[in-house]
């Protein structure tokens, strides 16, 4: 893991010195001849790589991925293609690398969209094996995602294309149900900006719809109804380590550790587990996991799992059970999408919870709202806290009537599903030693 590190800061860190002084525009432009003039990964054209699938009889490969990306967050694509492990196992599969989602079959294609890159394994006819990618925070991934992990996941999803179709029912439930529109371009605050394909003959960077742009699109059509926008969208494909379950980013989905008087500790998990089924679901990988709970009930559900345990032949059923309001245990801070949250609710503020020892100083209990202001949005919808006069330091103690929000994640969560557009709320602050309200818009 040292020599992986190592290595993917020296590629990030070399190609940002070659490349700092060009454009996006032509850094996708080169990355689409180095892929094409490589041949080893289709670019960009999911019909061909069906059609090729389905010639050849191969399983799909579908990488997802920001072109450029230039965030070490993710698994290098010279690491990945030149590995001496992975490489064969490509080789195995018709691949196709998509690099952005406009015309996307959003029918099909449904993944974490706060991504910076992910992964489908699929049948031609669109059964879907399993998917790889998983991040948890902003910048660090070594938690979430290996070279290794990856290729258990490809071997897993060789040997489900080896014995299909006799395992197909065991597949269904690996893709959704059709989302609010078939693509992303056809979403209200995409339709007027972007097409279905990228522009090649103009700037091709804007015309392109990021990953990201998925899932604030969704948000927003519910945002501009004035409807509560779902608590699947706003805690979407919950992390396993929400639960207490922490998964080693090495294997396909084992145990490497259960938080005391969680949820996966009373659903009976043990250290060195290997979940073979959730919900009747063979997982690949973490972000079979997450797509597992991503589907589950917000009001609660009950997961049967098998697990099998070292040293036991049998494998071992238990049931992971998920209360009523079981997502808002994820954090959604780290996001992309909170920047969009933070417009609707706090617009503009960032804000994170007070030190202890800063609610020390200002007899505030460890039960009671506080949240200090750490950065104020300066421009469009994002200035308006600023300009209902919220400053960097100030300390939310309450908002809307509710001084029990302790987090960012409860605040955004909370002004999401409980306010509406064109509302305005009071909003409690300390500033030095002094308790004011200020009024607050609410934004679509």
């Amino acid at each position: 893991m040292k020599h992986l590190l190592v290595a993917l800061l020296l590629v990030c860190f070399s190609r940002a010195a070659v490349a700092q002084n060009k454009t996006r525009d032509e850094k996708v432009r080169e990355d689409k001849a180095k892929v094409t003039e490589d041949g080893f990964w289709i670019y960009n054209d999911l019909p061909l790589a069906f059609t090729e699938a389905r010639r050849t009889g191969k399983p799909l490969l579908v990488g997802f991925r920001c072109i450029p990306c230039e965030e070490c967050v993710k698994l290098d694509d010279d690491l990945v293609d030149t590995d001496p492990v992975i490489r064969p196992l490509l080789e195995q599969f018709v691949c196709v690398r998509v690099v952005a989602t406009n015309g996307l079959d959003l029918s099909l294609f449904q993944y974490d969209t706060d991504q910076s890159f992910a992964m489908f394994m699929l049948n031609a006819d669109r059964t879907i094996y399993g998917r790889f990618g998983t991040r948890s925070h902003r910048t660090e991934w070594f938690g979430d995602v290996s070279l290794p992990g990856l290729a258990l996941a490809l071997q897993g999803a060789l040997d489900l294309h080896k014995a299909y179709p006799s395992n197909k029912a065991a597949l269904a439930g690996k893709t959704g149900s059709p989302l609010e529109f078939g693509s992303p371009e056809k979403y209200p605050s995409l339709k007027d900006k972007f097409t279905d394909k990228l522009n090649y003959k103009g700037d091709v960077a804007k015309s392109c719809i990021h990953c990201h742009q998925i899932g604030d699109a969704r948000r927003d059509f519910y945002r501009s109804q004035a409807l509560p926008i779902p608590d699947k969208l706003l805690y979407p494909f919950p992390h396993p380590k929400s639960l207490g379950l922490i998964l080693d980013p090495h294997q396909m989905a084992t145990v490497k550790s259960v938080e005391a008087d969680s949820l996966a500790a009373k659903a009976g998990f043990k250290v060195g587990d290997a979940i073979e089924t959730l919900n009747g679901q063979p997982l690949l990988s973490m972000a079979d996991v997450q797509w597992v709970l991503n589907e589950a009930s917000s009001d609660g559900a009950v997961i049967p799992t098998m697990v099998k345990r070292a040293g036991q032949s049998a494998t071992t059923e238990i049931s992971l059970e998920l209360p009523a309001g079981w997502r808002k245990l994820d954090s959604i801070d780290w996001r992309v999408s909170s920047w969009g949250l933070r417009r609707m609710v706090l617009g503009g503020l960032k804000v994170e919870t007070l030190p202890d020892t800063e609610r020390v100083s200002l007899n505030l209990s460890s039960n009671a709202m506080a949240l200090l202001v750490t950065n104020v949005g300066q421009y469009g919808k994002h200035a308006t806290a600023k300009k209902a006069g919220f400053a960097k330091g100030d300390i939310i103690v309450g908002f809307n009537g509710r001084a029990d929000l302790l987090t960012s994640d409860q605040l955004l969560g909370y002004g999401a599903s409980n306010t509406k557009p064109g509302q305005s709320v009071d909003v409690v602050i300390l500033r030095n030693g002094k308790r004011l309200t200020k009024r607050l818009p609410m934004q679509d």
